[in-house]
């Protein structure tokens, strides 16, 4: 039974991707069947957490049975999206541009990366993985002919904002923004900020946190 997954929380949303993962590497190792409580000593989660947030979704699980791996595993990535297509342009073509074009399992994921776009003359021409480097004046041109669903944004905090504003000029349906600044876009468009540095400060304070606790048992 599919239920409506408008009133899902994102806290339960951030965690499926960690599901997915998981469920990969149990098929690759040809596991079948899985019980909520053996799902939570390899995730972390609470086996009643793990319940509540799949019967966010509909029934899954059989009682004294568990899980069905790969049906579970097709039922998650359905709910993600990830059996459908996204045609997507990277802006900046840096060494984080770079890195995200490069990453193939994006490809098999359905995340098609058209083209980036650059302003370093020194790097428009290159490809990566076959994915052209082109000049970020031909952004406009490009996209009357492709339907981009995707704008990933890996620029200077300083430029972030007007390539948001182009991108919705194309349009895209999302953006998916790696510059360490804050951007405005319309209500209408999906929007996904990764500030590299928050994580890295949660390792700061886990780090500070623990030589406090060694330095004063």
């Amino acid at each position: 039974m599919k239920k409506d997954h408008k009133d899902v929380s994102m806290a339960v949303i951030r965690r499926l991707p960690k599901y997915h993962r998981r469920l990969k590497e149990l098929m690759e190792k040809d596991v079948t069947r899985i019980s909520s409580k053996e799902l939570s000593g390899m995730i972390g989660f609470t086996a009643s957490q793990i319940r509540q947030d799949l019967n966010c979704f509909g029934g899954f699980g059989q009682q004294g049975y568990g899980y069905d791996v790969s049906e579970l595993y097709t039922e998650i990535s359905r709910i993600l999206g990830l059996t459908e297509h996204y045609n997507t342009v990277i802006v900046g073509a840096g060494n984080l541009g770079q890195a995200i074009a490069n990453y193939s399992n994006f490809e098999k994921k359905g995340f098609h990366v058209l083209a980036l776009f650059e302003k370093n003359p020194r790097l428009i021409g290159l490809k990566i993985r076959d994915v052209p480097v082109l000049d970020i004046d031909e952004l406009e041109e490009f996209a009357k002919n492709k339907s981009v669903d995707i704008g990933v944004i890996c620029t200077n905090s300083e430029n972030a904002q007007d390539v948001a504003d182009q991108l919705v000029k194309l349009p895209v349906k999302a953006v998916w923004n790696f510059a360490p600044v804050d951007i405005i876009l319309p209500e209408n468009i999906v929007q996904e900020n990764v500030h590299l540095s928050d994580s890295l400060f949660v390792i700061s304070y886990l780090l500070k946190m623990q030589r406090d606790e060694q330095q004063n048992p």
